[in-house]
């Protein structure tokens, strides 16, 4: 598989850790994770935003494993937000977990399904 990162010269670069653009070639499968709780596999929720963030990407990498695959196998992620007041945390997190990958990635802020969970996790992952 090779992944390339594109920025166009002709739209706004952020520079925040992720791409603006991913291309991806000669990939063999697509694998593509649903939304994944902050809930530990115990059925326990973390408290804080940081630790939910956490086990939400620990989440993602199992299901990722479980599928013969890692975090460097993600092209494209999104995060939903409870509250815009967890951007910077969620972006710290992120940095930490994928560094250095930079997959495409969009974040949106919307009502979460159970309301004490304070965000969900998708991907796209390619092999």
């Amino acid at each position: 598989m090779t992944v390339d990162y594109i920025s166009s010269p002709q739209a706004h670069d952020l520079k925040s850790g992720y791409a603006q653009c991913v291309a991806v070639s000669s990939h063999t499968r697509t694998v593509y994770v649903s939304g994944q709780i902050p809930v530990r596999p115990d059925g326990s929720l973390p408290e804080t935003f940081v630790e939910q963030a956490e086990q939400a990407w620990a989440n993602v990498e199992a299901q990722l494993n479980a599928a013969g695959l890692g975090m460097v196998n993600i092209v494209r992620h999104t995060t939903y937000l409870s509250d815009r007041k967890y951007r910077a945390e969620n972006s710290a997190v992120r940095r930490k977990v994928l560094n250095p990958y930079e997959p495409a990635l969009t974040v949106i802020i919307a009502g979460i399904f159970d309301e004490a969970w304070l965000l969900e996790i998708e991907a796209v992952a390619t092999e």
